[in-house]
């Protein structure tokens, strides 16, 4: 392929996931489920397409995702949900993998259970993309949040670790339990131990790289540095970019300085946006491939093995979560269970993505005796059809089930913790200029300023602290004159805007300047509320 055609491909892609990015937003369905579909027929037109290569995902895609996953985390949040999680991420994915591993080599005419636990490992991990860009916009309360984002943080390491250790019992044909276990915690503690490691050397490193472009610069190598340490040590790379995401994202707040979060985080959502696009539209482009191999399998082969893979990933996790909930009564843990709405809204959040078909891609074209990996060409078209079905089933269902379950956090709440910080932090301002010397006129008149700027912030959040305890339902209150000040101050931040246009225009004004002074007031309007156009 020449370089003038691929390129013409990126920027057709990009273009179209610009274009269903625009389509999602308007149509409320999320873009991570619409991509897939379009890939697909993309695939089905005449012309070239690409493939993907399972080595280049786990390497190059893999890790910048899991990474920026893991600093929009909250590690104080998993771990108040760590049983919770650890149950989802490790146990399910496990029971997953063996049930349909055991389907498989029942009820599967030639299959065996290394192959079978080999496609039951790709299809266990789920990929919370599109459940969490739904759940966040129909407003998922945040437990359920946390709890996806840290099964899907974690779990990727548990089915990789897994099909690593199917995949060498089906080429060389022995399996040992102790052994896959003992792998498993090698993998784990290894993985953790690393991202611990490289965690603290970007926390050594952070005061060097003060400037925003070093700091942007460090962060983007982080999770590969993480992943390679991790793969050359031969414990889980992914888990170790998880982990060092993780602390980095905890550590953030305190170490980077404002022009490095400000960046680091704008970047980190075009990485986001490109990488994910890309991602799900060659989902869809991976069905010639898969489709190529299905010629020598019967209808009822194909059919019983698809019945399987589906139906063990659409079924085993809410009979899990309903399980745990019983033990949980049992043991009189109510305060870490799950009420009946969360649980099926848990259940239908299980979407797979892209770890799920660059795993099974992994697996190898031939055994240690030179022979065909049993049923390949099968489990690619499995694990292929438990992805769509539940990227673009479950994807596009979610937001309507989340809303039949009128499942949907207390907006008053979230914004009665916001003010009060809001007022806690105007409160430790003003003690700390009661603290400061005013030997100086000009160092008083500047303190006595900053109070009365101060005390002017302090009465609005005390007046939205007051309007929020009065508040009768879930809906934020209103204030007219609150959102008449918005629109004031974005008025007087265009006008602002024009005038240094006009300056530029005129010749009173250099480009420099102007790039300088629009800069202030992007920041200006950066902080005030979003509001529909």
């Amino acid at each position: 392929m020449s370089p003038e055609t691929l390129l013409l491909l990126a920027l057709g892609a990009l273009a179209i996931v610009a274009a269903v990015r625009w389509i999602g937003e308007r149509t409320g369905l999320p873009a991570a489920a619409l991509l897939p579909v379009v890939g697909i027929l993309y695939a089905l037109l005449p012309g070239p397409n690409i493939s993907l290569d399972p080595h280049i995902a786990l390497t190059f895609i893999l890790p910048p995702l899991l990474y920026s996953a893991a600093l929009d985390s909250s590690l104080l949040a998993i771990r108040a949900n760590l049983r919770i999680v650890i149950g989802l991420s490790v146990l399910l994915v496990l029971a997953t993998a063996l049930l349909i591993g055991a389907g498989f080599a029942l009820f599967v005419a030639g299959a065996t259970l290394a192959a079978g636990v080999a496609v039951g490992a790709a299809c266990a991990p789920p990929d919370p993309v599109a459940a969490l860009a739904v759940g966040r916009k129909v407003g998922l309360p945040p437990r359920l949040i946390t709890i996806i984002q840290g099964e899907g943080l974690l779990n990727d390491a548990t089915a990789l670790t897994i099909l690593n250790v199917a995949v060498a019992a089906a080429v060389g044909g022995h399996f040992s339990a102790p052994m896959a276990a003992g792998l498993f915690l090698l993998a784990a503690a290894g993985g953790t131990a690393v991202g611990i490691g490289v965690a603290y050397l970007v926390r050594m490193l952070r005061p060097i790289a003060k400037d925003a472009l070093l700091a942007n610069a460090l962060s983007l190598a982080t999770p590969f540095v993480a992943y390679l340490v991790g793969e050359r040590l031969h414990v889980s790379g992914v888990l170790a970019v998880v982990v060092a995401g993780l602390i980095v994202g905890h550590d953030t707040p305190r170490s980077g300085t404002g022009a490095s979060r400000l960046q680091t985080s704008a970047v980190w959502r075009l990485v986001d946006f490109l990488l994910e696009g890309l991602v799900f539209l060659l989902i869809g482009q991976q069905l010639p491939a898969v489709l190529r191999g299905l010629r020598q399998y019967t209808a009822g082969t194909i059919v019983t093995a698809l019945v399987i893979s589906v139906g063990v990933t659409l079924l085993l996790r809410p009979v899990w979560l309903v399980l745990t909930q019983a033990a949980h009564l049992l043991l009189r843990r109510e305060d870490e269970g799950l009420a009946g709405r969360e649980i099926a809204a848990l259940s239908w959040a299980g979407t797979r993505g892209v770890i799920s078909l660059a795993a099974v891609f992994t697996i190898p074209l031939t055994t240690d005796a030179g022979e065909p990996f049993p049923d390949r060409d099968l489990l690619l078209f499995c694990t292929f059809v438990v992805v769509l079905v539940t990227l673009v089933g479950q994807g596009l269902s979610f937001a309507p089930l989340v809303r039949l379950l009128k499942l949907r956090h207390n907006a008053v709440d979230d914004a009665r913790e916001r003010n009060e910080a809001r007022a806690a932090t105007v409160h430790a301002a003003l003690d700390r200029l009661d603290d400061l010397d005013q030997d100086e006129p000009a160092e008083r008149a500047e303190i006595d300023a900053l109070r009365r700027k101060l005390k002017e912030r302090l009465q609005r959040y005390e007046h939205r602290l007051d309007l929020l305890k009065d508040a009768d339902s879930d809906e934020l209150p209103v204030s007219e004159r609150y959102e008449a000040g918005l629109r004031i101050r974005r008025l007087a931040i265009e006008a602002q805007r024009e005038e240094l246009l006009r300056r530029r225009d005129a010749g009173l004004l250099s480009d420099e300047a102007l790039r300088r002074l629009e800069r202030e007031l992007d920041h200006e309007e950066r902080v005030l509320p979003d509001r529909p156009a």
